[in-house]
């Protein structure tokens, strides 16, 4: 409990950081409105008690004063309305805020090399996770801290006001109150933890479950296993049902509890304010007032209970969240290289599985200005080097050495946005002049100019209404937008026709004049542009030769013709 306790520090910090003014008004809000129905409820029981006493008496009724009570009565109950709305005002609006900071700096957190490639391995768990969580952390505001801070408040407030007719009569009413207001929930929240996180990872399962079921339904279909899948399904919905069932009990436990507690306390007060009234030490109106007064404390624990319920749920996702909030950008860098070099591994091991490294024993470098060519089979682990030296993955064993790199992988990543936000996404800061630089550079400006809004026009999820050529282009121009000394190609030209690739290679070779150039490749005019050659077997670089050496011909001939 206290691990997951110390999780939500970050949380609360970002909380305080960003709304600190909104969230403390929404508390004191909260606080004045609790106040108001207590002093309400207790004025109305001491007047229309106090009412009835003077009518006994022709005397005492025309002396009593009965606007003042009444004053303070529509004033109370004005102030309450008053209040109870700020209070909702103030604490949503607080929360979404906060709840809106939040999603970008987890977002930020996400955007550090290698969130990337988790993602698309778990992509529906973490989304779903990326979604529901902070949804989850609007409890913590919400549902624990504003009605524990009030709670406490009220029974403070009601303590005092009881100890001014007798001490042992306020402070035995606020034990009372903070032990079994504070003290049900507690042990709620508790034994509902564990029902919560299941309840989460059985909701979680149900939507990563059937968004396989829809998706890969016709593979599911020829292998035979679509039914396995619904009843895997079915299986996750009842775990979550079951432990619907187990939180439902819980809270109809609190509610006993608190019930049991408010009946408790009523006794106890009547008894009490008999007591003190038969020995004159109080008046029967205050005596009403010191009764309902007790009733009304008691109301505000009673919006611990939700929040009693969600706490396991939010100590989770505050539990998942929190690395992220903290994540550090350097610790995912590489170090600086020396002078001349574009990078160098000495001894490098890395893999994305403890036990089965991809990369073994790399002893690699190249000079600043060259350009290197990765050749292998698929499977050798071309890839992995190159997201190795992007900083995307970190090194096992081994040093790592390279300049600021920027990688261009296989798959060519654009996203429903205009043409120049895809652009912008290397640098935000781009005027169009550098947007139609790159665009040039790349072989798409007279394509883009076409295009009814130009820069502005829009494009469908995954850069739909450009065709494969256009899209890769507008990858490679986003390429050209990153002023990085090291460029990394991930098979810059695979899918593309002869002609388009010929081209788009011919633009990448005069663009990066200057720089440095690493290319994964198993195509001969791809790796045709290399002053080096690597070859890759099994995680291993198995030979490296340089333009003229008679193994740099041998490895050539090796590739894929054009």
């Amino acid at each position: 409990m206290s691990a997951s306790l110390s999780n939500l520090k970050p949380i609360v910090k970002l909380f305080l950081t960003e709304r600190r003014r909104g969230l403390i008004l929404g508390a004191a809000l909260s606080a004045t409105t609790v106040s108001a129905g207590i002093a309400l409820l207790g004025l109305s029981g001491w007047f229309i008690t106090a009412t009835g006493i003077a009518g006994l008496s022709a005397a005492t009724l025309a002396t009593f004063d009965v606007f003042m009570p009444s004053a303070g009565i529509r004033l109370l109950a004005l102030g309450r309305a008053a209040s109870r709305y700020g209070e909702r005002l103030t604490t949503h609006d607080a929360t979404l805020s906060v709840l809106a900071a939040l999603r970008e700096r987890l977002f930020r957190g996400w955007s550090v090399p290698g969130a990337a490639r988790q993602l698309a391995r778990r992509p529906a768990r973490l989304l779903f996770r990326l979604t529901g969580d902070i949804d989850a952390l609007d409890s913590l505001y919400l549902r624990v801290l504003v009605p524990a801070g009030v709670a406490i408040c009220a029974a403070i407030a009601a303590s005092i006001a009881l100890g001014l007719m007798h001490p042992l009569f306020g402070l035995a009413a606020g034990i009372v109150l903070v032990a079994a207001g504070l003290g049900i929930p507690f042990v709620a929240g508790r034994r509902a933890a564990k029902h919560a996180r299941r309840r989460a990872y059985g909701i979680e399962a149900v939507r990563a479950r059937t968004v396989d079921l829809v998706a890969g339904q016709t593979d599911l279909l020829m292998a035979g296993c679509l039914d396995a899948q619904r009843a895997a399904i079915a299986d996750a919905d009842r775990y979550a049902a079951c432990a619907d069932d187990r939180l439902n009990r819980v809270e109809a436990g609190v509610t006993f509890g608190f019930g049991l507690t408010a009946t408790a306390l009523l006794s106890g007060s009547l008894m009490a304010g008999a007591a003190l009234s038969v020995a004159g030490t109080i008046s029967p109106p205050v005596a009403a007032l010191g009764v309902l007064m007790i009733f009304a404390a008691v109301e505000p624990f009673g919006a611990l209970r939700r929040g009693a319920m969600e706490l396991g749920r939010t100590l989770l996702a505050a539990r998942r969240i929190a690395p992220r909030l903290s994540a550090d950008e350097d610790a995912h860098r590489n170090a600086a290289s020396a002078p001349g070099l574009a990078f160098r591994l000495n001894e490098v091991t890395a893999g994305y599985d403890a036990e089965m490294p991809v990369l073994g024993d790399i002893n690699l470098d190249l000079e600043a200005g060259e350009k290197l060519a990765l050749i292998g089979a698929s499977g050798s682990g071309k890839s992995t080097l190159l997201s190795l030296l992007a900083a995307e993955m970190q090194a096992r064993h081994g040093a790592v050495e390279c300049v600021d790199a920027t990688l261009l992988t296989q798959r060519t990543e654009l996203f429903q946005d205009s043409v120049r936000g895809n652009l912008q996404l290397a640098s935000p800061g781009a005027s169009d002049v550098a947007l139609h630089g790159a665009l040039a550079a790349a072989g798409l400006l007279r394509a883009v100019v076409a295009l009814p809004r130009g820069l502005d026009t829009p494009l469908g999820e995954g850069g739909m209404g450009l065709s494969g050529g256009q899209s890769r282009r507008l990858a490679l121009a986003r390429l050209f937008l990153r002023d990085a000394p090291l460029w990394l190609l991930d098979e810059p030209t695979e899918g593309l026709d002869g002609a388009t690739a010929r081209d788009v290679m011919s633009r990448l070779v005069e663009k990066a004049e200057g720089r440095s150039l690493v290319i994964a490749t198993h195509i001969r005019r791809e790796a045709a542009i290399a002053d080096v050659i690597a070859v890759m077997e099994d995680g291993r670089i198995t030979d490296v030769s340089r333009r003229g050496e008679a193994a740099f011909e041998k490895a050539l001939n090796r590739l894929r013709p054009d």
